[in-house]
Protein backbone atom coordinates (compact mmCIF):
# COMPACT_ATOMS: atom_id res chain seq x y z
CA UNK A 1 0.00 0.00 0.00
CA UNK A 2 2.53 2.13 0.63
CA UNK A 3 4.22 2.18 -2.74
CA UNK A 4 1.08 2.98 -4.28
CA UNK A 5 0.50 5.79 -1.86
CA UNK A 6 2.97 8.42 -3.93
CA UNK A 7 0.87 7.70 -7.68
CA UNK A 8 -1.99 8.16 -5.81
CA UNK A 9 -0.87 11.56 -4.33
CA UNK A 10 0.45 12.27 -7.69
CA UNK A 11 -3.23 11.40 -9.48
CA UNK A 12 -4.66 13.74 -7.02
CA UNK A 13 -2.64 16.96 -6.94
CA UNK A 14 -2.47 16.91 -11.29
CA UNK A 15 -6.33 16.58 -11.04
CA UNK A 16 -6.39 19.46 -8.68
CA UNK A 17 -3.79 21.61 -11.05
CA UNK A 18 -5.52 20.55 -13.95
CA UNK A 19 -9.13 21.97 -12.63
CA UNK A 20 -8.09 24.93 -10.93
CA UNK A 21 -8.05 26.65 -14.85
CA UNK A 22 -11.68 25.68 -14.84
CA UNK A 23 -12.40 27.43 -11.21
CA UNK A 24 -10.28 30.38 -12.20
CA UNK A 25 -12.20 30.56 -15.36
CA UNK A 26 -15.56 30.33 -13.06
CA UNK A 27 -14.57 33.23 -10.96
CA UNK A 28 -13.70 35.53 -13.35
CA UNK A 29 -17.04 35.28 -14.68
CA UNK A 30 -18.12 36.98 -11.82
CA UNK A 31 -14.75 38.84 -10.45
CA UNK A 32 -12.54 41.35 -11.98
CA UNK A 33 -9.02 39.34 -12.02
CA UNK A 34 -6.89 41.69 -9.45
CA UNK A 35 -10.13 40.65 -6.42
CA UNK A 36 -9.94 36.96 -7.54
CA UNK A 37 -6.47 36.71 -7.33
CA UNK A 38 -6.92 38.99 -3.94
CA UNK A 39 -9.10 36.43 -2.17
CA UNK A 40 -7.36 33.28 -3.88
CA UNK A 41 -3.95 34.21 -1.69
CA UNK A 42 -5.29 35.71 1.14
CA UNK A 43 -7.19 32.33 1.88
CA UNK A 44 -3.59 30.35 0.90
CA UNK A 45 -1.49 33.27 2.90
CA UNK A 46 -4.38 32.49 6.33
CA UNK A 47 -4.54 28.77 5.99
CA UNK A 48 -0.35 28.49 6.33
CA UNK A 49 -0.77 30.94 8.79
CA UNK A 50 -2.98 28.76 10.85
CA UNK A 51 -0.96 25.47 10.03
CA UNK A 52 2.03 27.57 11.22
CA UNK A 53 0.33 29.01 14.65
CA UNK A 54 -0.64 25.11 15.63
CA UNK A 55 2.85 24.01 14.48
CA UNK A 56 2.56 21.52 11.50
CA UNK A 57 4.75 23.51 9.75
CA UNK A 58 8.01 25.07 10.53
CA UNK A 59 9.51 28.52 9.16
CA UNK A 60 12.43 30.05 9.64
CA UNK A 61 13.87 33.52 7.95
CA UNK A 62 16.48 34.50 10.12
CA UNK A 63 20.34 34.51 8.13
CA UNK A 64 18.57 33.75 4.68
CA UNK A 65 19.05 35.94 1.36
CA UNK A 66 15.32 38.24 1.80
CA UNK A 67 15.97 39.74 -1.17
CA UNK A 68 15.80 36.91 -4.07
CA UNK A 69 12.94 35.75 -2.07
CA UNK A 70 11.51 38.33 -2.80
CA UNK A 71 12.49 38.84 -6.27
CA UNK A 72 11.31 35.31 -6.72
CA UNK A 73 7.65 35.97 -4.73
CA UNK A 74 7.24 38.90 -7.14
CA UNK A 75 7.77 37.01 -10.60
CA UNK A 76 5.62 34.07 -8.74
CA UNK A 77 2.69 34.42 -7.61
CA UNK A 78 2.63 38.17 -8.87
CA UNK A 79 3.71 38.85 -12.54
CA UNK A 80 2.83 34.94 -13.14
CA UNK A 81 -0.63 35.18 -12.01
CA UNK A 82 -1.68 38.46 -13.65
CA UNK A 83 -0.39 36.97 -16.76
CA UNK A 84 -2.02 33.66 -16.15
CA UNK A 85 -5.33 35.44 -15.04
CA UNK A 86 -5.56 37.44 -17.75
CA UNK A 87 -4.55 34.70 -20.54
CA UNK A 88 -7.37 32.88 -19.21
CA UNK A 89 -10.03 35.40 -19.26
CA UNK A 90 -9.25 36.01 -22.82
CA UNK A 91 -9.02 32.31 -24.10
CA UNK A 92 -10.91 29.08 -22.91
CA UNK A 93 -9.26 26.82 -20.13
CA UNK A 94 -8.23 24.25 -22.45
CA UNK A 95 -6.35 26.25 -24.21
CA UNK A 96 -4.50 27.53 -21.30
CA UNK A 97 -3.68 24.69 -20.01
CA UNK A 98 -1.70 23.50 -23.06
CA UNK A 99 0.17 26.53 -23.17
CA UNK A 100 0.72 26.20 -19.29
CA UNK A 101 2.15 23.11 -20.41
CA UNK A 102 5.32 24.78 -21.99
CA UNK A 103 6.75 25.55 -18.68
CA UNK A 104 9.53 23.11 -19.11
CA UNK A 105 10.47 23.90 -22.17
CA UNK A 106 10.87 27.57 -21.52
CA UNK A 107 12.82 26.29 -18.56
CA UNK A 108 15.18 24.48 -20.64
CA UNK A 109 15.60 27.62 -22.88
CA UNK A 110 16.26 29.98 -20.04
CA UNK A 111 18.56 27.75 -18.53
CA UNK A 112 20.77 27.31 -21.81
CA UNK A 113 21.08 31.40 -21.39
CA UNK A 114 21.29 31.96 -17.85
CA UNK A 115 23.10 28.52 -16.06
CA UNK A 116 24.85 27.76 -19.94
CA UNK A 117 23.05 24.35 -19.72
CA UNK A 118 22.89 24.40 -23.33
CA UNK A 119 20.24 21.54 -24.59
CA UNK A 120 21.34 18.51 -27.81
CA UNK A 121 19.95 18.89 -31.16
CA UNK A 122 17.54 16.68 -30.24
CA UNK A 123 16.25 18.35 -27.30
CA UNK A 124 16.03 21.43 -29.43
CA UNK A 125 14.44 19.48 -32.00
CA UNK A 126 11.92 19.19 -29.24
CA UNK A 127 11.73 22.31 -28.43
CA UNK A 128 10.80 23.33 -31.52
CA UNK A 129 7.83 20.18 -32.49
CA UNK A 130 6.12 21.97 -28.93
CA UNK A 131 6.52 25.60 -29.76
CA UNK A 132 5.22 24.51 -33.40
CA UNK A 133 2.28 23.14 -31.32
CA UNK A 134 1.34 26.79 -29.93
CA UNK A 135 1.52 28.39 -33.38
CA UNK A 136 -0.33 25.71 -35.41
CA UNK A 137 -2.83 26.80 -32.86
CA UNK A 138 -2.76 30.52 -32.93
CA UNK A 139 -2.70 30.39 -36.48
CA UNK A 140 -5.64 28.40 -36.75
CA UNK A 141 -7.58 30.34 -34.37
CA UNK A 142 -6.62 33.51 -36.52
CA UNK A 143 -8.24 31.91 -39.23
CA UNK A 144 -11.25 30.83 -37.73
CA UNK A 145 -12.23 34.44 -36.50
CA UNK A 146 -11.19 34.02 -33.17
CA UNK A 147 -8.38 36.81 -33.15
CA UNK A 148 -9.36 38.05 -29.56
CA UNK A 149 -8.02 34.88 -28.19
CA UNK A 150 -4.55 36.32 -29.44
CA UNK A 151 -3.54 38.82 -26.85
CA UNK A 152 -4.89 36.22 -24.65
CA UNK A 153 -2.10 33.66 -25.67
CA UNK A 154 0.03 35.98 -25.45
CA UNK A 155 -0.46 36.89 -21.88
CA UNK A 156 -0.09 33.05 -21.55
CA UNK A 157 3.23 32.59 -22.85
CA UNK A 158 4.47 35.66 -21.11
CA UNK A 159 3.23 33.32 -17.68
CA UNK A 160 4.73 30.69 -18.89
CA UNK A 161 8.14 33.17 -19.40
CA UNK A 162 7.65 34.10 -15.31
CA UNK A 163 7.34 30.01 -14.26
CA UNK A 164 10.62 29.52 -16.10
CA UNK A 165 12.30 32.39 -14.41
CA UNK A 166 10.65 31.08 -10.77
CA UNK A 167 12.07 27.71 -11.77
CA UNK A 168 15.50 29.30 -12.00
CA UNK A 169 15.31 31.35 -8.83
CA UNK A 170 14.05 28.77 -6.94
CA UNK A 171 16.94 26.39 -7.78
CA UNK A 172 19.49 28.88 -6.38
CA UNK A 173 16.92 29.91 -2.90
CA UNK A 174 16.47 25.64 -2.89
CA UNK A 175 20.21 26.20 -1.02
CA UNK A 176 19.33 28.37 1.75
CA UNK A 177 14.95 27.58 2.22
CA UNK A 178 12.81 24.78 2.46
CA UNK A 179 9.90 24.76 -0.17
CA UNK A 180 7.04 25.30 3.04
CA UNK A 181 9.23 28.95 3.49
CA UNK A 182 9.14 29.63 -0.27
CA UNK A 183 5.51 28.68 -0.26
CA UNK A 184 4.72 30.35 2.71
CA UNK A 185 6.54 33.84 1.46
CA UNK A 186 4.90 33.49 -1.66
CA UNK A 187 1.11 33.26 -0.63
CA UNK A 188 1.67 36.13 2.16
CA UNK A 189 3.53 38.46 -0.75
CA UNK A 190 0.69 37.67 -3.40
CA UNK A 191 -1.90 38.55 -0.82
CA UNK A 192 -0.51 41.97 0.27
CA UNK A 193 0.50 42.71 -3.51
CA UNK A 194 -3.22 41.23 -5.30
CA UNK A 195 -4.93 42.98 -2.37
CA UNK A 196 -3.59 46.59 -2.74
CA UNK A 197 -4.18 46.10 -6.61
CA UNK A 198 -7.81 45.02 -5.96
CA UNK A 199 -8.49 47.74 -3.43
CA UNK A 200 -6.97 50.19 -5.86
CA UNK A 201 -9.42 49.05 -8.76
CA UNK A 202 -12.89 49.09 -6.76
CA UNK A 203 -14.59 51.12 -6.93
CA UNK A 204 -17.22 50.40 -4.31
CA UNK A 205 -14.29 50.47 -1.24
CA UNK A 206 -13.66 48.24 1.24
CA UNK A 207 -17.25 48.35 2.45
CA UNK A 208 -18.49 46.23 -0.68
CA UNK A 209 -15.50 44.28 -1.24
CA UNK A 210 -16.26 41.18 0.91
CA UNK A 211 -19.56 41.26 -0.50
CA UNK A 212 -18.80 38.89 -3.55
CA UNK A 213 -17.94 36.23 -0.96
CA UNK A 214 -21.74 35.75 -0.22
CA UNK A 215 -21.94 34.85 -4.02
CA UNK A 216 -21.61 30.50 -3.48
CA UNK A 217 -20.40 30.57 -6.84
CA UNK A 218 -17.41 32.74 -5.90
CA UNK A 219 -16.82 31.42 -2.72
CA UNK A 220 -16.33 27.68 -4.01
CA UNK A 221 -14.01 28.98 -6.58
CA UNK A 222 -11.78 31.16 -4.26
CA UNK A 223 -11.76 28.31 -1.68
CA UNK A 224 -10.67 25.69 -4.29
CA UNK A 225 -7.84 27.97 -5.46
CA UNK A 226 -6.94 29.33 -2.23
CA UNK A 227 -7.26 25.72 -0.52
CA UNK A 228 -6.82 22.94 -2.80
CA UNK A 229 -4.51 24.59 -5.67
CA UNK A 230 -2.37 26.56 -3.66
CA UNK A 231 -1.69 24.91 -0.52
CA UNK A 232 -2.73 21.24 -0.18
CA UNK A 233 -1.32 20.28 -3.91
CA UNK A 234 1.75 21.73 -3.30
CA UNK A 235 1.83 19.56 -0.06
CA UNK A 236 1.44 16.06 -2.05
CA UNK A 237 3.07 17.14 -4.66
CA UNK A 238 6.17 17.67 -2.54
CA UNK A 239 5.34 14.25 -0.91
CA UNK A 240 5.17 12.61 -4.55
CA UNK A 241 8.30 13.82 -5.26
CA UNK A 242 9.90 13.00 -1.91
CA UNK A 243 8.50 8.98 -2.19
CA UNK A 244 9.54 8.74 -6.35
CA UNK A 245 11.87 9.82 -9.21
CA UNK A 246 11.31 12.54 -10.69
CA UNK A 247 11.24 10.71 -13.92
CA UNK A 248 8.03 9.09 -13.22
CA UNK A 249 6.60 11.96 -11.28
CA UNK A 250 7.23 14.37 -14.34
CA UNK A 251 4.03 11.88 -16.24
CA UNK A 252 1.99 13.97 -14.08
CA UNK A 253 2.30 16.73 -15.58
CA UNK A 254 1.03 15.65 -18.53
CA UNK A 255 -1.98 14.30 -16.80
CA UNK A 256 -2.80 17.78 -15.28
CA UNK A 257 -2.66 18.83 -19.09
CA UNK A 258 -5.24 16.12 -19.97
CA UNK A 259 -7.46 17.04 -17.01
CA UNK A 260 -7.91 20.43 -17.85
CA UNK A 261 -8.71 20.27 -21.46
CA UNK A 262 -10.98 17.70 -20.63
CA UNK A 263 -12.70 19.80 -17.64
CA UNK A 264 -13.04 22.97 -20.01
CA UNK A 265 -15.16 20.77 -22.51
CA UNK A 266 -16.92 18.13 -20.62
CA UNK A 267 -17.74 20.56 -18.11
CA UNK A 268 -17.53 24.17 -19.65
CA UNK A 269 -18.56 23.20 -23.01
CA UNK A 270 -15.57 24.74 -24.23
CA UNK A 271 -15.17 24.58 -27.94
CA UNK A 272 -12.50 22.03 -29.29
CA UNK A 273 -11.60 21.68 -32.88
CA UNK A 274 -9.43 19.28 -34.63
CA UNK A 275 -6.42 21.82 -34.66
CA UNK A 276 -6.42 21.84 -30.69
CA UNK A 277 -5.91 18.40 -30.92
CA UNK A 278 -3.04 18.38 -33.00
CA UNK A 279 -1.71 21.59 -31.14
CA UNK A 280 -1.89 19.61 -27.80
CA UNK A 281 -0.46 16.19 -29.58
CA UNK A 282 2.90 18.86 -30.45
CA UNK A 283 3.10 20.48 -27.50
CA UNK A 284 2.62 17.09 -25.09
CA UNK A 285 5.30 15.46 -27.64
CA UNK A 286 7.82 18.10 -27.75
CA UNK A 287 7.23 18.89 -23.70
CA UNK A 288 7.62 15.15 -23.32
CA UNK A 289 10.78 14.44 -25.68
CA UNK A 290 12.29 18.09 -23.90
CA UNK A 291 12.14 16.29 -20.62
CA UNK A 292 13.19 12.72 -21.29
CA UNK A 293 16.34 13.85 -23.05
CA UNK A 294 16.92 16.64 -20.46
CA UNK A 295 16.96 13.80 -17.52
CA UNK A 296 19.13 11.43 -19.68
CA UNK A 297 21.85 14.29 -20.08
CA UNK A 298 21.82 15.02 -16.78
CA UNK A 299 21.85 11.29 -16.00
CA UNK A 300 24.94 11.01 -18.19
CA UNK A 301 26.86 14.25 -16.57
CA UNK A 302 26.33 12.51 -13.25
CA UNK A 303 28.23 9.19 -14.09
CA UNK A 304 31.04 11.19 -15.88
CA UNK A 305 31.40 12.68 -12.67
CA UNK A 306 31.34 9.38 -10.48
CA UNK A 307 33.80 7.94 -12.21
Amino acid sequence: MRRILPYIAGIIYSSIFGFSFLFTKEGLEELPPFHLLAFRFSIAAILLSLLLLFRIIKIDFRNKKTGLLLLLSLVQPCLYFIFETLGIYMTSSSEAGMIIALIPVAVTILAAFLLNEKPTFFQTLFILISISGVFFNTIMQYGVEERGKIPGILFLLLAVLMASIYNILSRKLSLWYRPVEITFAMMWTGAVFFNILALLSNRGGFSLYLIPLFNLKVLISVLYLGILSSVSAFFLMNYTLSKIEAAPAAVFAYFSTIVTILAGVLIRGEKFYWYHFIGALLIITGVSGTNFLGRRKREEISKELSI
